[in-house]
């Protein structure tokens, strides 16, 4: 099965290209659910909501819609209080556990946070502390491309994520990896030159075409032979172009 969707909903540059023109940013999420059965919540990287934000969320959309949760910055680049943070963050997400409509806390490491045997540990500690809760990891250097890695990964049922992002020095190349029993792609565009400076545009402002995406379509494929479910997640928010993708994506898959 897939699951397809895009990280976060509500962008106002997304009016006119996604939702209707005027349309009310409260109606946003309710619009969005008509379309994808799943959704990246990525505003929690910034700051810990109230957990009446999701109890609102929750009431909005059917039991079979889908939440991946970002986790703090505090668990992925400041790393000082991890479990105090991840505490936080899972008393807030309260109402989407108890519907059972959180399928994973998704952890995405900085390019900074390179494979060793300690940051390793750490990543299997953020584990532990979420218990039941799966945890969903991507890596932006390459130095985790590794045996030790994967081994670890799927003794201890954690998801890699595998990316699709500028071919820029020691950055994740497209490739399958699947380490626990779900698959899953995110999508961040392949703007080099603004990747590290965006003062030539925004990183995240790319649209792809359909040859771009074929390789990912077969990678999805034979992914889904093997786990429950893969999903397929567009950070491509810059003006609509992750839920344009992301129905292009569907269309594809039913395509065969």
């Amino acid at each position: 099965m897939y699951k397809i969707g895009t990280s976060g909903y509500s962008f106002q540059d997304w009016i006119g290209n996604f939702y209707p023109m005027d349309y009310p940013k409260n109606k946003m999420f309710d619009y969005y659910t008509k379309i994808f059965d799943t959704v990246e919540i990525n505003s929690t990287y910034y700051n810990i909501p109230n957990y009446k934000v999701f109890y609102h969320l929750n009431n909005k959309c059917e039991e079979k819609f889908e939440f991946i949760v970002k986790a703090n910055q505090e668990t992925t680049h400041k790393r000082n209080k991890n479990k105090e943070s991840l505490t936080e963050l899972l008393k807030s997400l309260q109402p989407i556990i108890e519907s059972n409509k959180l399928k994973g806390i998704l952890a995405q490491f900085p390019f900074s946070f390179k494979y060793s045997k300690k940051n390793l540990e750490y990543v299997k500690e953020t584990n532990d502390y979420l218990s039941e809760i799966p945890l969903i990891v991507e890596f932006r250097h390459n130095s985790w491309l590794n045996d030790d890695t994967f081994k670890t990964f799927i003794e201890n049922n954690i998801t890699f994520v595998c990316v699709d992002e500028p071919a820029l020095p020691n950055m994740i190349p497209k490739i399958e990896v699947i380490t626990s029993d779900i698959g899953y792609i995110r999508f961040h565009g392949r703007n080099n030159k603004t990747w590290y400076d965006t003062s030539k545009g925004d990183r995240y402002d790319y649209l792809y075409n359909e040859d771009e995406l074929r390789d990912w379509i077969e990678i999805a494929k034979k992914m889904n032979t093997k786990v429950s479910n893969v999903y397929l997640i567009f950070n491509n928010c810059h003006k609509g172009s992750a839920p344009l993708n992301a129905q292009m994506v569907k269309n594809m898959l039913k395509q065969g």
